[in-house]
């Protein structure tokens, strides 16, 4: 509307300044009449046509004098339009939302340890989320997804983050990189299917351990050599070996399985008698399935053994100088192991790992930083506090 006006009034100068030799009233013909607002008798004090006569009684000089006006007029105008408008463009970049003015919406199964994962990570950065629990054996709260597992995290409704690993490395890049919005880190994600080894098709997200930081952003979260890869290896050492020795363990005897689904079904979203099945028939069924896992991925018979082992494998990557396999702040794969070492608190299975194990006191300091969202301290991170 601003610049609509400026380039009439720039207009009428320029017709006022390149007319012939002519009277006042050929000027005020070029002049584009504007309906007045309010009284016109208010307008017309002093007789009809008084103001008219005041203002075009004068020869061609006045009219130029009033074309430069135009001129100026117009040119301030248009001045003030394109100032205006530079201002709000850079007011809007200003405003890319961060993680934190972002809607997350989390679909879980409390009891997994993927959804462990991502919750973890969450509340260590102090992220405001809510929670749909997905009943296990309908999946009805997730109809509406062509992706079929848990987690998945929903941004404002509409950018849908599938599979835990994935989840956390494309938030972590928003919060470090806030000049990317979700979508486009998304793309830099791409889905890919595979054939996993029992002949079956999967879907599986190219690059998700990796965080899509520049060059000075990198340094900063990675400032020791190498420490980006042995994040990355971490990671994936959470899900490719971790994660498959939970369900022996938990489920290692008839009593063991009894209690955890006890756990599950407490815990989960279960009808009455969804819940009374789950718990007998589940446990019996993952009684039977845990001993074909320790099977498949070659375990020994005491399953507690090879849970020792990597968890102690894991406190010696750590060594004894570090706090955290991220240095002073926990890591992604901090956050990885200790997501998933989590879902088996209250149980006997955590009971003896505890006992058994070097990982306690790193397992109370993770416990301790995730608790109290130590990572909206982080220097790696430019966190929004509100």
């Amino acid at each position: 509307m601003a610049a609509a006006c400026a380039r009439t009034l720039g207009k009428v100068g320029w017709h006022i300044l390149e007319s012939p030799p002519c009277r006042a009233g050929n000027i005020a013909s070029l002049i584009p009449r504007v309906p007045l607002h309010g009284s016109s008798r208010a307008y017309r004090t002093g007789g009809a046509g008084f103001r008219s006569k005041l203002l075009f009684s004068t020869p061609l000089r006045g009219g130029r004098v009033l074309g430069c006006a135009f001129l100026f007029g117009g040119g301030l105008g248009l001045y003030q339009t394109i100032k205006l408008s530079v201002q709000h463009h850079l007011a809007e970049e200003d405003v890319k939302p961060s993680v934190g003015d972002l809607k997350l919406t989390l679909y879980q199964y409390k009891t997994c340890p993927f959804c462990s994962k991502v919750r973890a990570f969450l509340d260590y950065h102090g992220l405001p989320y809510e929670i749909v629990e997905v009943n296990p054996v309908m999946r009805k709260e997730i109809k509406w997804s062509t992706y079929r597992k848990v987690p998945i995290v929903m941004v404002n409704d509409d950018v849908q983050l599938n599979d835990s690993s994935l989840i956390i490395s494309a938030l972590k890049t928003q919060l470090v990189s806030k000049d990317k919005t979700i979508s486009e880190i998304l793309r830099c994600y791409p889905e890919m299917k595979a054939v996993n080894e029992k002949g079956k098709e999967v879907i599986e997200f190219n690059n998700k351990y990796w965080v899509m930081v520049n060059e000075a952003e990198g340094q900063t979260m990675y400032p020791e050599k190498d420490s980006r890869k042995e994040e990355i290896k971490w990671r994936k050492w959470a899900d490719d070996w971790l994660v498959h020795l939970i369900s022996p363990n938990v489920y290692r005897t008839t009593g063991e399985a009894l209690a955890s689904f006890d756990y599950i079904v407490r815990e989960g979203k279960f009808g009455t008698y969804e819940g009374f099945f789950a718990k007998y028939v589940g446990a019996a069924a993952m009684f039977v399935i845990s001993k074909r896992l320790k099977s498949r991925h070659n375990l020994q018979d005491d399953v507690r053994q090879d849970l020792y082992k990597a968890v102690n494998e894991w406190v010696v990557a750590i060594g004894k100088k570090r706090k955290f396999m991220g240095g002073d702040q926990p890591n992604l794969a901090d956050l990885a192991v200790y997501g998933i070492l989590r879902v088996m608190e209250g149980l006997e299975a955590w009971d003896d790992m505890m006992e058994n194990t070097k990982v306690k006191n790193w397992y109370r300091r993770m416990e301790k930083a995730t608790e109290s969202h130590k990572g909206q301290t982080d220097p790696a991170l430019n966190i929004d506090q509100h």
